[in-house]
């Protein structure tokens, strides 16, 4: 297959160029600084959103794109450029995939978009699957709804899209190894009361989950890429304390997070328990849906 991905550099990217390339796929991966980078065996990365790029010319025969541009969400602060930010990079980057779409000389069969499990908005006691087709309140929310509205757009072109709605994603890197630096230290412990719920996935089942939805053509719309498992904050940080063999005794109010990080804070006082029916309907086979088991594949390799 002939594979494009947007946000190709980053960490889910890279392991998804890895995956495919593996089997035999060739990737090319969408850059504005493409002179930064050497081709590989499979791989070449091509110019796009600058004026002087015209990726349409380089890419024949594409069969699937996946997008995961964006701002970083735990990039600093949520000052109002922060947030305009985050919301305009995602927003800017799929207009230039369906800009891309519109002028291939031939039309992708599927569209990966990316989008969050922030989508639900944020819960204690309610959970979530596809099936929850209103989005939530809040900032996340809303991104993800303007997100995923924009790529709705590629289906009036003729391609099937799919919007992941990525969880807590657990690798080497990501926001796992700022997770375990308190327990370096020993002081490792819950974040605020403990009882916000954490939808977290293995980067595994990233790719799983996301090879599943180029392959499957039944696959549509809305597709939730987490564990079948969610786990309170609670539970995680405890089951991640045991894995690293540290004490989890340590209670950092929620007052000092938000304090410390304004509304950005929302990232781990608040969360969402959330499923992955579609995956599930469609027998998709879990690397890991335990947490416990996840977190050692991870830090004690």
């Amino acid at each position: 297959m002939n594979i494009v991905i947007a946000g190709g550099t980053g960490f889910v990217g890279q392991h998804l160029t890895e995956h495919f390339t593996s089997k035999g796929d060739h990737v090319s991966i969408l850059t504005r600084h493409p002179e930064n980078h050497e081709d590989g065996e499979n791989v070449r990365y091509v110019g796009w959103l600058k004026e002087e790029y015209a990726p349409e010319n380089q890419l024949q025969n594409v069969d699937a794109i996946i997008n995961l541009a964006g701002a970083s969400l735990a990039g600093g602060r949520w000052t109002p450029e922060r947030k305009q930010l985050i919301r305009q990079s995602r927003i800017d980057a799929t207009n230039g995939v369906l800009s891309l779409i519109e002028n291939l000389d031939k039309t992708p069969d599927v569209l990966v978009n990316g989008s969050a499990v922030g989508f639900y908005g944020t819960s204690v006691y309610k959970s979530f699957t596809e099936n929850t087709e209103e989005p939530g309140n809040g900032f996340l929310a809303s991104v993800t709804k303007d997100w995923e509205a924009t790529a709705s757009q590629a289906k009036l072109k003729g391609v099937r899209t799919v919007y992941a709605r990525f969880g807590l994603i657990l690798g080497t890197e990501g926001v796992l190894p700022l997770m375990k630096l308190p327990y370096k230290y020993f002081v490792g412990g819950r974040l605020g009361n403990g009882e916000q719920w954490m939808s977290w996935v293995h980067i595994d089942d990233v790719v799983g989950a996301i090879d599943e939805a180029v392959h499957n053509s039944s696959i549509e719309n809305a597709l939730n890429v987490t564990a079948p498992t969610p786990k309170r904050n609670e539970d995680f940080l405890r089951t991640l304390g045991e894995v690293l063999e540290r004490p989890h005794w340590c209670h950092v109010p929620a007052v000092v997070i938000s304090k410390t990080l304004g509304e950005m804070s929302t990232l781990v006082l608040n969360g969402q328990a959330v499923y992955p029916q579609k995956l599930k309907s469609h027998d998709y086979q879990f690397h890991y849906s335990d947490v416990h088991g996840a977190l050692h594949s991870i830090l004690k390799k």
